[in-house]
């Protein structure tokens, strides 16, 4: 239903402001440009633990899915998305990210040897091994410590496993633990991914809706304006006021989306601000040093 009135009305070929995380919708903020690059630089200097942090909505995992597709062929990669575990395992789940053949799952020193030997079989094939945990402020203290000691598989002065540990603000709040202390030695940079400002929001919103064939001036600067003041500057949020606000310019029969539409979707309470509370019956960076051009190839400007 919402893909036929972008369409139909609006004459968008998709959907501009769709939640779930598209890297082809990717826009290089200074912000998100300053993070890939310092994941990249973790990654090409062999960094042990990469840490990147941000708020719900702030464009972490689609950062994520824009450095996996960029990634050499000479690195293997295994994806936890739901850090949480349920109570599993960590080393059968990441053996199972990686796709180690266990010889007993059930016996922790042989899974342990199956996943050191995995990692020396790949470094004498040239090849480097990456662990990436998204939402991994919900792994805990005990499992971040068990990370750490993984990092001590080495043969000689390579180290044969990197991490890079994506998470919200909290993560920071974890790792800066006086019991943790020994992890965060380990860290090589973290990176806090910042809200953008009204002028990113701008080109954000513009960027978004070129890509689906708009001109990129449905929704007027002043409404932008109100959108940026609500939403913080979030990019989850930003979707948010735009997508309603754009299905309510349709039913009003208008074309573009001016302040006053933000506004009634703000009245009608339909975005819930991180300020409100939840209805009674009802959700610094430390810079890479300059170096040579990266080999990943990362765009620059708008990721079409």
């Amino acid at each position: 239903m919402t893909d036929t009135i972008f369409q139909t009305y609006f004459g968008f070929s998709g959907v501009p402001f769709a939640l779930p995380p598209d890297p082809s919708f990717m826009f290089w903020t200074s912000q998100h440009s300053k993070a890939f690059t310092v994941i990249e630089y973790g990654l090409v200097t062999g960094a042990a633990v990469t840490v990147l942090t941000g708020e719900v909505g702030a464009g972490k995992t689609t950062l994520m899915h824009a450095l996996l597709k960029s990634l050499p062929d000479d690195t293997r990669v295994g994806l936890i998305s739901n850090s949480g575990m349920a109570g599993a395992d960590l080393m059968r789940w990441i053996a199972s990210a990686l796709e180690i053949k266990l010889q007993d799952p059930n016996d922790a020193v042989q899974v342990f040897n199956d996943f050191q030997n995995h990692l020396v079989e790949e470094f004498a094939h040239g090849r480097r091994v990456v662990l990436i945990f998204d939402e991994a402020q919900n792994l805990g203290p005990d499992r971040l410590e068990e990370l750490r000691m993984l990092t001590n598989v080495n043969s000689g002065t390579d180290d044969l496993l990197q991490l890079i540990l994506i998470g919200q603000p909290e993560l920071r709040e974890i790792l800066s633990r006086h019991s943790l202390r020994q992890f965060a030695q380990r860290v090589s940079v973290f990176f806090h991914l910042k809200e953008m400002d009204l002028s990113t929001t701008r080109k954000y919103v513009c960027h978004r809706l070129r890509h689906v064939g708009g001109t990129g001036t449905e929704i007027s600067d002043d409404a932008v304006s109100l959108i940026h003041e609500k939403s913080g500057g979030v990019p989850r949020m930003v979707n948010k006021f735009c997508e309603l606000s754009l299905v309510y310019a349709a039913g009003a029969d208008k074309k573009s989306v001016d302040q006053a539409i933000v506004q009634e979707v703000l009245d009608d309470g339909l975005v819930l601000l991180p300020t409100q509370p939840l209805p009674v019956d009802a959700d610094d960076v430390t810079e890479a040093p300059a170096a040579a051009p990266l080999p990943f190839g990362r765009k620059t400007g708008a990721a079409e």
